[in-house]
C-alpha cells in the first residue's frame, strides 16, 4: 500500500489482548507501514465507532480483526452492521476468535467476513499470527482507498 499510515480496528473485549495485540504491531514496525492500533471493547461501540467515521467523525480503519464472543453486540452482529453498509462493507473484516467449530466458520463466510483465523493460546504464536495477519492486509493485497 501506499498510504503512510494505516488503521486497524480491533473489536476484543479483554484488555490483555487488546494490550498484546498492539504491542505486537508495534513491534512489527520493520520498514513496513507505519500501523495504528484502535479498539473498541464490545459491539455497540464498534459500531458507534464505525458510523461515526463513515460519517465524518473519524478516519476510517483499512482493517477489522473482530472477535465473535463480544458484550452488547456480538461479533456475528456486528459483522452484519458491517456488510449492510455500502461505506463500512468496504473494509475488510478479519474474525479473530477462539472458536475453530465448522458452524462458526461457516456462518461467519455466510456474513461476508473475508477471513476466519482461530486465535492460538500460546503468546509467541499469537504474535506470529497476528503480525501474519497485518502483513497480509498491509503488504500483499491491495485494499481499496
Amino acid at each position: 500500500m501506499t498510504q503512510q499510515s494505516l488503521t486497524i480496528l480491533l473489536v476484543e473485549d479483554n484488555p490483555a489482548v487488546i494490550a498484546l495485540t498492539r504491542e505486537t504491531i508495534a513491534d512489527g514496525a520493520d520498514g513496513g507501514p507505519s500501523v495504528r492500533l484502535n479498539a473498541a471493547r464490545d459491539g455497540v461501540e464498534a459500531v458507534d465507532l464505525l458510523k461515526a467515521a463513515r460519517d465524518g467523525r473519524g478516519d476510517l480503519p483499512n482493517l477489522i480483526i473482530l472477535d465473535l464472543n463480544l458484550p452488547l453486540k456480538d461479533g456475528r452482529e456486528v459483522l452484519e452492521d458491517i456488510k449492510a453498509d455500502p461505506e463500512l462493507r468496504k473494509i475488510p473484516v478479519v474474525v479473530f476468535t477462539t472458536s475453530n467449530t465448522p458452524e462458526d466458520v461457516a456462518d461467519v463466510y455466510g456474513r461476508y467476513a473475508n477471513s476466519f483465523v482461530t486465535k492460538p493460546v500460546d503468546l509467541e504464536r499469537y504474535a506470529a499470527t497476528v503480525k501474519s495477519i497485518s502483513d497480509y492486509w498491509f503488504n500483499t493485497v491491495t485494499l481499496p482507498v
